[in-house]
């Protein structure tokens, strides 16, 4: 069994937001490999699947994206899965929009939510980075990551959430290269630097 969790902000106000794109991603996985029913369970909101004979438990932290940790690192101990088995969905701002990047272990790179999961797991689970792009400069980054998508990226956006669901079995399979080349595959978008484009360097 492994663990997928998709973090976000619980709550109507926050749904569309770029943060909760990890939520996002979760809904489309269960949507497509057509998960059981959402219940409460693990201060999260979860469901249950297999993906090519692997069983899954899918979650939703609703502790806020900032005690993400608490509820994972609960669903971990009761089922005695090890860090290695966790893949986390999460929002990037060091990604230009559309980009994925599969990653273990490191530091949290001024995520809160993985922040969180690092003081309750370690640091060695699994990180599905999803780009949302940078918007130049520090102090903009929060109403940046808070706002909603806009129109014109709902293209990117849906051809990247799709293409996670689609690639899974790569991803549940311990394959985290092929699965990363395989979402970019199903879903190119150009690469640059968020940051310097923001600028407009």
């Amino acid at each position: 069994m492994i663990i997928i969790a998709g973090l976000g902000n619980p709550g109507a106000k926050y749904e569309k937001n770029r943060h909760n794109i990890g939520f996002m991603a979760a809904d489309e996985i269960a949507r497509r490999w057509r998960f059981g029913p959402e219940r409460a369970k693990f201060q999260s909101i979860v469901s249950e699947g297999e993906v090519e004979g692997t069983k899954v438990l899918l979650m939703k932290p609703q502790t806020y994206m900032n005690e993400s940790g608490l509820a994972v690192g609960e669903a971990a101990r009761f089922y005695k899965i090890k860090p290695g088995e966790i893949i986390v969905f999460h929002d990037e701002i060091d990604l230009a929009p559309g980009r994925f990047r599969m990653k273990t272990g490191g530091g949290a790179a001024g995520q809160n939510g993985v922040r969180s999961l690092i003081s309750h797991l370690g640091a060695d689970f699994r990180r599905a980075r999803m780009g949302v792009g940078h918007p130049g400069e520090s102090h903009l980054v929060m109403p940046h990551v808070l706002g909603d998508f806009h129109k014109a990226e709902q293209p990117w956006l849906n051809a990247l959430l799709q293409a996670c669901a689609d690639a899974l079995p790569f991803a549940v399979a311990g394959e985290d290269e092929r699965y990363q080349g395989e979402v970019m595959r199903l879903a190119p978008a150009p690469k640059f630097s968020p940051r310097q484009a923001a600028r407009g360097e």
